[in-house]
């Protein structure tokens, strides 16, 4: 009889374009993964894999194997989800897409919480800004911070992500304050590179005003331009959850607070469909609990850490 584990390792060669992806996905050595196809090869009496030079290709056998291997262990998943259910267990593997910088600070202790609370649930999470392709990479959800995307994927909103326009004191001192966004054209700014807006956007009441950021230091990591505001290297648009606790600390400020940015979205983002596995509704209601209410670091862009009224510290003084 075929070994589920033959067809899993069938479907991860294919996906991956090779062995060694594939071992390192499916968490075993090469030859294992080599054995379990030559296997499935010498059992169905046909060539699943054709070997080149230039890699290694699916036959048409393979890809009807991978297809129909697919659909078996969704429903076979499935099955033990409805049965888990039941009993109230979250079981099944997790494949999960985060953002980089918000991941690694925010979201990862909150997968730990949901690990501990589930220990049957498997957790198989990248950590990376790049856009994914939900249903291709075979993911059960992905965690993104956007305007709400236009595609057949179900969202749901967890919680505002605010952005802050920030520098060090040293910097403020050293190249004076700005108080209008116009002001921005004499500074030298931090420019991340991973957004598909390159505009920096504020409001004036309800009338929006756009500035075009100009500046020699450009990076596509969020914690990259941070480091670079606290050595005073410029002026930086962030998000409040990567900037915020450097504002007690008064490694950093926020500037412009009269003129308000448009704020994201943080959303869980899963596959079509009416039914919600159990696996996906646990990591929902853990990230809603965790930052449905209010964000713990939007509090920071308020008074008391470097605000005063909504007004900007000169740098040096201190709040009353």
């Amino acid at each position: 009889m075929t070994d589920l584990e033959d067809i899993k390792s069938l479907i991860e060669v294919i996906e991956c374009g090779g062995f060694n992806r594939a071992a390192i996905r499916l968490g075993v050595s090469k030859s294992i993964v080599s054995r379990r196809i030559a296997r499935l090869e010498t059992e169905l009496g046909t060539r699943l894999l054709s070997r080149t030079t230039r890699g290694i290709s699916p036959t048409e056998a393979g890809l009807e194997l991978k297809m129909r291997g697919e659909r078996i262990l969704k429903e076979l998943d499935e099955a033990r989800q409805a049965v888990a259910c039941q009993t109230g267990a979250v079981t099944g593997s997790l494949r999960l897409s985060v953002p980089l910088s918000f991941g690694v600070r925010h979201v990862a202790p909150v997968l730990a919480e949901l690990a501990r609370r589930h220990p049957q649930l498997e957790l198989d999470v990248s950590y990376s800004d790049r856009l994914v392709d939900v249903i291709a990479d075979r993911l059960d959800a992905v965690i993104r911070i956007s305007t709400l995307p236009d595609s057949s994927l179900i969202a749901r909103r967890i919680a505002p992500i605010r952005s802050a326009l920030v520098a060090s004191p040293a910097y403020l001192e050293a190249h004076g304050t700005p108080h209008h966004p116009a002001d921005l054209s004499g500074h030298e700014c931090l420019i991340y590179t991973g957004r598909t807006q390159p505009d920096w956007r504020f409001f004036s009441g309800k009338k929006p005003i756009s500035f075009r950021p100009q500046g020699r230091l450009h990076s596509d990591s969020g914690e990259a331009i941070r480091q670079w505001a606290i050595a005073g290297l410029g002026i930086a648009q962030s998000p409040a959850f990567l900037v915020a606790d450097s504002f007690p600390k008064r490694e950093l400020v926020p500037l412009l607070t009269d003129y308000p940015q448009p704020a994201s979205e943080l959303y869980v983002l899963r596959p079509p469909g009416a039914h919600v596995a159990g696996k996906v509704r646990a990591l929902i209601d853990i990230m809603v609990e965790s930052f449905g209410k209010e964000p713990f670091w939007d509090p920071c862009l308020m008074a008391g850490h470097g605000l005063v009224d909504g007004t900007v510290e000169a740098p040096g003084e201190a709040a009353e």
